[in-house]
């Protein structure tokens, strides 16, 4: 919606009409103070009539830009709902070497941990409008790759960016959640909740997970742990195909206490299906914040009336140069041709 910011300055519209109410200048008489004018040299003059009224015209778009642009007119978009109320929602990732299993299926093919975990948390990163964001991916250690922020497509590309063996081969849970939670400590009022996925057992890292699970309960923060693997797996071997299990050496006992303790959850995503259920589950666990105030994004708009009161004022200037240089250049061609006669 098109509004002005100051309409009343749409008043000094009529001004230059009270130029007509100045007594007109007697015959013989010599100004007292020349003053330029932009009607300077308009004389009703049979020969120029077209041009000075040209001239009219262009002063009176210029005058008429230049009030509007005064008015400040700007542009009111649709309004936007801002969140009252959001909550700081962390998510680790684990790019250890076991990711790379492909014992998953997502659209009936077979990939490996990450590749599922990137297609499902996708839609749930999408979902979670008026909630901060951030990302962190672990494995010899932990690594911030997106701080907390609004931005969800940025979160998104960051994660489908991401690479199994990009920071090592191991599995540094204890670091990965002491590093969410210094990213949490500049936070006082929000819900503070990490969302952790891992393969594996703690293998690396500066910190041991029991002592990341006494910050977390000490700082407030709320742990979901969220085992990834297959239970069954078929192997090729020299004596044929067998079955094994690909999971054995996740740790559910050390991410049920973690969870627990911190007041979270632990859930098992055998398949893509699973996954997609636990993340509904935390959206009613960790309901999306609801938009109680609105906005509307505004734009000025002041800056093209008086971009085009400039332009016009500019070429109204030059009107007499390009008129004297064009009669020169028509004198020259003239003069050209009467000395070749």
């Amino acid at each position: 919606m098109l509004e002005f910011e100051w309409i009343w300055a749409l008043y000094a519209l009529p001004l230059p009409l009270l130029a007509l109410l100045l007594p007109s200048k007697k015959q013989g008489q010599q100004a007292a103070l020349r003053v330029p004018s932009l009607t300077a040299g308009i004389e009703t003059t049979q020969t120029h009539k077209g041009t000075n009224k040209l001239k009219l015209l262009l002063a009176a778009i210029a005058w008429i830009l230049l009030v509007i642009a005064t008015a400040r007119p700007q542009w009111l978009g649709e309004p936007v709902s801002i969140p009252a109320e959001g909550r700081d929602l962390m998510i680790a990732v684990d790019l250890s070497g076991s990711m790379k299993i492909d014992d998953m299926q997502v659209n009936g093919r077979q990939v490996d941990r990450l590749s599922m975990i990137k297609f499902v948390l996708s839609d749930f990163i999408q979902r979670r409008v008026g909630d901060r964001l951030g990302l962190i991916l672990f494995a010899d250690t932990a690594y911030l790759q997106a701080p907390l922020t609004y931005d969800r497509e940025t979160v998104d590309q960051l994660l489908k960016e991401s690479l199994i063996g990009l920071v090592g081969e191991q599995t540094a849970i204890g670091d990965a959640i002491g590093l969410a939670i210094k990213r949490f400590e500049a936070r006082e009022e929000s819900n503070k909740v990490l969302v952790l996925l891992t393969d594996g057992q703690n293998t690396a890292g500066n910190i041991t997970p029991e002592q990341a699970n006494e910050l977390a309960v000490n700082n407030g923060v709320t742990i979901y742990t969220i085992g990834v693997g297959a239970d069954k797996m078929l192997v090729q071997s020299f004596f044929g195909n067998r079955q094994v299990n690909p999971s054995q050496d996740l740790d559910e006992d050390m991410l049920t206490e973690i969870a627990t303790s911190t007041g979270g959850q632990y859930f098992r995503a055998r398949d893509a299906q699973s996954l997609q259920q636990i993340y509904a589950t935390l959206d009613e666990l960790e309901p999306i914040a609801r938009e109680s105030k609105q906005m509307r994004p505004l734009k000025a708009l002041y800056f093209y009336p008086l971009g085009l009161a400039l332009l016009i004022t500019v070429l109204m200037a030059l009107w007499p140069l390009l008129k004297q240089f064009t009669q020169f250049i028509v004198n020259q061609n003239k003069h050209l041709t009467e000395g070749k006669q």
